[in-house]
């Protein structure tokens, strides 16, 4: 099994804004991120390089601009960041997680239903 990709908060950020808008140059995502905190456009060209160079992200040059796009799907990243977080913090046991989101009550109503939906097709299937 692979090594789980981790990303930092800020690297979330930028493949987020990535993943939106599929390509994008450095002053596109550093506008994109303004919205919501306040960003360099320095410390914004620095991550891409960096994340370019651990293969999250490819760029090509268009003029005197860098574009980059994403090289890793959001469903890959979320599943690996989910399967680190299983194996780090609750020993691999999908259970322990869940009961700790249910003793914070950060499952309110409508999640839980989707969730007895979603164990309810399991069911079916593996039957």
């Amino acid at each position: 099994m692979s090594k789980p990709v981790i990303l930092s908060a800020l690297q979330l950020s930028l493949m987020r804004v990535l993943w939106e808008l599929r390509e994008a140059t450095t002053a596109d995502v550093v506008q994109a991120l303004r919205k919501q905190r306040a960003i360099a456009h320095t410390t914004v060209a620095t991550m891409l390089s960096r994340m370019e160079r651990a293969g999250l992200v490819s760029a090509e040059r268009e003029g005197r601009h860098l574009s980059y796009r994403p090289r890793i799907a959001e469903s890959a990243i979320q599943q690996s960041m989910v399967s680190g977080l299983l194996t780090n913090l609750f020993n691999g046991r999908p259970s322990a997680l869940i009961s700790h989101l249910l003793k914070r009550d950060e499952i309110d109503a409508d999640d839980l239903e989707q969730i007895r939906q979603l164990l309810k097709k399991r069911r079916v299937r593996h039957e």
